[in-house]
């Protein structure tokens, strides 16, 4: 298994990024993230990988950070979602917001993706939620997963992100402004301290 390719990038496009390595080019599938932080020719880069064999096709793919790796690896263990539903999904979104996506339930924002529709979102969310919070997000202080999923369980903050969505903010972002607000408090008062942070970014 080749844990990561580190080289000169020789060719990008949208979707690939194919780097020389002591005079070997290793073409590696990619997202539209990762060919855009490829985008210049000579510039040496350093991709995470992951190898799919099937009988038909060798297929090496390329992540600029190891969190999309790792959240591509998560999001191809779900039944229908294959490597390059994988990739679209993460073309669409950042691995971040996948992850929180998934933590708030949120399965609409998924279908935003190429191909995926809201059959296989809710599968997703249904079947990657108790895992989505071992995935290394550290790297973004913005939010804790954990408790972002924990506002959907709690009754008052739950129906504070729905009267929020109801003012046409998606769930995701209700739930992560919502899951910084103490969950005692009426809901009235978390949908208030809500919109001020989230009017406030």
């Amino acid at each position: 298994m080749i844990y990561s390719v580190t080289g000169n990038v020789v060719a990008f496009d949208t979707s690939m990024v194919a780097l020389d390595v002591n005079g070997v080019a290793f073409h590696c599938i990619t997202t539209l993230t990762t060919s855009q932080k490829c985008a210049s020719i000579g510039a040496k880069v350093t991709l995470y990988t992951y190898m799919n064999v099937r009988e038909d096709a060798i297929e090496l793919f390329g992540f600029y950070d190891k969190t999309e790796m790792d959240c591509f690896k998560m999001l191809i263990t779900v039944n229908g979602v294959g490597p390059k539903m994988a990739l679209a999904i993460l073309s669409e979104m950042s691995s971040d917001k996948v992850v929180l996506s998934i933590a708030a339930g949120d399965y609409k924002a998924l279908t935003k993706a190429n191909g995926v529709g809201p059959k296989l979102a809710q599968r997703i969310v249904m079947e990657l939620k108790d895992k989505v919070g071992k995935l290394d997000t550290a790297s973004n202080s913005d939010f804790d997963v954990s408790t972002v999923s924990a506002t959907m369980e709690n009754s008052n903050t739950a129906e504070a992100v729905a009267a929020l969505e109801m003012l046409g903010y998606s769930q995701t972002d209700a739930s992560v402004a919502v899951s910084k607000i103490d969950a005692s408090l009426s809901v009235e008062e978390i949908i208030k301290q809500a919109l001020k942070l989230m009017i406030g970014r």
